[in-house]
């Protein structure tokens, strides 16, 4: 279609560098090939983040591995801007020299 779309992460590995890496090499595919990606682009990064959350977990189960990840992605489809996180990794946003607050990161001492 003629809608410019641009796609951008950060993964932070936790006790190990393999889910980060396994997410780094399959979210953008999954985003990509999801079926809302083009009428629903919030919904096709939430359901992409929780696909290869499981696609990893099946992946460490049968190799043994112990690691995780924090996650953030910004996904820009025309002037809008989509975020999706999970854990603490944080999106900070720019405007004007000024922070504008894009989300609350998952901490331990929040309900």
């Amino acid at each position: 279609d003629d809608i410019d779309r641009a796609y951008f992460a950060v993964f932070d590995g936790h006790g190990g560098v393999d889910a980060a890496s396994y997410s780094a090499t399959h979210l953008h595919i999954n985003v990509g090939l999801h079926e809302e990606i083009v009428k629903n682009p919030a919904e096709a990064l939430k359901c992409s983040f929780q696909k290869t959350d499981e696609m990893f977990l099946f992946k460490a189960k049968r190799e043994k591995l112990r690691s995780g990840t924090t996650g953030v992605s910004a996904l820009i489809v025309g002037s809008q801007l989509h975020i999706a996180w999970l854990g603490d990794s944080q999106v900070m946003l720019v405007q004007q020299g000024k922070a504008v607050t894009l989300m609350e990161p998952h901490k331990p001492e929040r309900e």
